[in-house]
């Protein structure tokens, strides 16, 4: 550790340990191997210059199991790695482990009892505000608060349920409309939970809307889509199996079930929230995240990573690559269109065009399902069809980027940024780039004092005035 550490906590109980016995899964090896502890490290040295009107924390969640190996890479315990930057600096490094029911009391989500506790689950996918809040969300079960006061930042509150409100799991993809401030959600369930249930909640925070949605069968909802008028929901076919979930087998209880269930998209008017959900079937599919949707007249676009099959049952071996749905509502019918054919995972745009016509896209490339072994990032102009590339080079692993707005100007000048493992040194670091100039050095390097383990999904947290 570096001489300018703060303080090194560690929880209670014993965290797992790194392994290389070659019996331990891949997802428990290499940089998925958890961290085991929790660090506050002050001044960081930097490579560059941070851009000085950059103050807030880039925070990113992801799997870092406790006291156990994890039966999947989606099952660890969740753990928010943060960056502070402040006036051309980078004054501190955080990571916490978000302290569950689950991770403080080994709580499962079906009690002896058949009881369900939506307070049960990892918050490991990723870390949003909304109305002042700071959640850790996983699709499994109720979001989590995190303390972002300072001094105490990424801290544990507590589970949130909306005021006693909500009943249902909070997918890991909420989405913020950007002209009403309203937070825009759902929750898929298994046993003992409606199969789907979509969600609004006011710019205050207040749970607003929920309205069942009527499927055929449980299925892995992971994320969905947001227009101004219109909310997109992709009903797939990753079917809940009971068998696979009571037997105990490694992996996730969900089956790859296209002949028997098809896929189709559902499109609901958000001025009539518990009105009929229109239903657009399309090529069987699998979609763990989308990039953006928009509205053209009587047409609706939607951007998505796309995975032809998903048959290993792992949910890991599988490519994604972008693809473009155009239903026409009009008509009735869907036109699908492949856009590239480069493997990619994890995009994201500038939130502020969420459900606009956002004219580009930045997504992890050369990657295997979720992003784990990307060598580059990608900037998609989503209406020519040309692509940016920035190459991290040999042994270095972009995970997701987000976009860090430079301006007030929607899908204006702004920043990318990601952390980067590198092999050769173990060790990683935050990388800043200018999305507007994506091939060229990056702006900033931080240097971070351990490794980040890959994970999921992140966000810029800019400070509230």
């Amino acid at each position: 550790m570096t001489s300018n550490e703060a303080r090194t906590s560690r929880p209670a109980a014993g965290p797992l340990s790194a392994t290389t016995d070659q019996a331990t899964p891949p997802h428990l090896l290499g940089n998925y191997a958890p961290v085991p502890d929790e660090l506050t490290v002050t001044e960081l040295p930097v490579t560059g210059a941070v851009p000085p009107e950059l103050s807030g924390w880039y925070l990113r969640n992801g799997p870092n199991p406790h006291e156990a190996p994890s039966r999947h890479w989606f099952l660890g315990s969740g753990m928010v790695h943060g960056v502070r930057l402040d006036g051309g600096r980078a004054t501190a490094y955080r990571n916490r482990w978000v302290r569950t029911s689950s991770f403080t009391d080994g709580a499962q989500m079906h009690g002896p009892d058949g009881r369900l506790d939506l307070t049960a689950g990892h918050a490991n996918t990723h870390v949003v505000r909304h109305a002042g809040r700071t959640f850790a969300l996983v699709e499994a079960s109720y979001p989590y608060e995190l303390d972002m006061r300072p001094g105490c930042e990424l801290g544990t509150v507590g589970a949130y349920d909306f005021g006693g409100r909500l009943h249902t799991p909070m997918t890991a993809h909420p989405k913020t409309c950007p002209t009403t401030g309203e937070l825009h959600f759902f929750g898929y369930g298994t046993v003992g939970a409606p199969p789907l249930t979509y969600h609004r909640a006011d710019a205050d925070g207040k749970l607003t809307v929920s309205r069942p949605v009527e499927v055929a069968a449980p299925t892995m909802m992971h994320d969905f889509q947001l227009t101004e008028r219109h909310v997109v929901f992709l009903d797939l076919p990753m079917v809940f199996d009971l068998e696979l979930a009571v037997s105990g087998a490694t992996g996730l209880p969900f089956r790859w079930s296209p002949q028997e269930y098809g896929a189709r998209l559902g499109v609901l008017r958000r001025d009539d929230p518990y009105g009929e959900v229109r239903w657009f079937e399309i090529e069987p599919c699998y979609v763990f995240h989308t990039v953006n949707a928009h509205e053209e007249d009587d047409r609706l676009v939607l951007h998505a990573m796309r995975y032809p099959d998903m048959s290993d049952g792992t949910l890991l071996a599988a490519s994604a690559t972008l693809w473009r749905w155009t239903a026409d509502l009009a008509a009735g019918t869907v036109r699908e269109e492949q856009l590239d054919d480069r493997a990619a995972e994890f995009p994201r745009i500038d939130d502020r065009l969420a459900g606009r016509n956002a004219r580009f896209g930045h997504v992890t490339a050369d990657a295997d399902p979720v992003g784990r072994a990307g060598a580059a990032l990608h900037r998609y102009d989503l209406r020519s069809g040309a692509a940016t590339s920035h190459v991290f080079g040999p042994g270095r692993t972009p995970g997701e980027a987000v976009f860090v707005p430079a301006d007030d100007s929607p899908g204006g000048a702004g920043w990318l940024m990601t952390f980067v493992h590198d092999a050769a040194t173990d060790r990683s670091d935050l990388v800043i780039l200018d999305a507007d100039r994506l091939a060229e050095a990056p702006v900033a390097t931080v240097h971070l004092p351990r490794r980040v383990p890959f994970g999921f999904h992140g966000s810029w947290l800019p400070d509230l005035g």
